[in-house]
């Protein structure tokens, strides 16, 4: 392990995900995300550090459960 990675945590560990690791971690094109949080900037999964969005895993993670069947 390099000094770099010293003390990451890995993606399904972390409770926030910025929106360029929940776009990986949930396989939606970042522009896509980007679009869908701009108009879901109220939801509970969505954290706001200053103007930047961070995506609540786990209740992001149960939205797209429960209330999507396409983005």
């Amino acid at each position: 392990m390099n000094t770099s990675e010293k003390g990451k945590l890995p993606w399904w560990e972390k409770y926030t995900l910025t929106l360029n690791e929940a776009s990986e971690y949930f396989g939606i094109g970042y522009k896509k995300l980007r679009q869908f949080i701009s108009e879901h900037s109220d939801e509970k999964f969505v954290l706001w550090n200053g103007n930047r969005a961070q995506i609540k895993r786990l209740q992001f993670e149960k939205y797209l459960d429960d209330e999507m069947n396409v983005i």
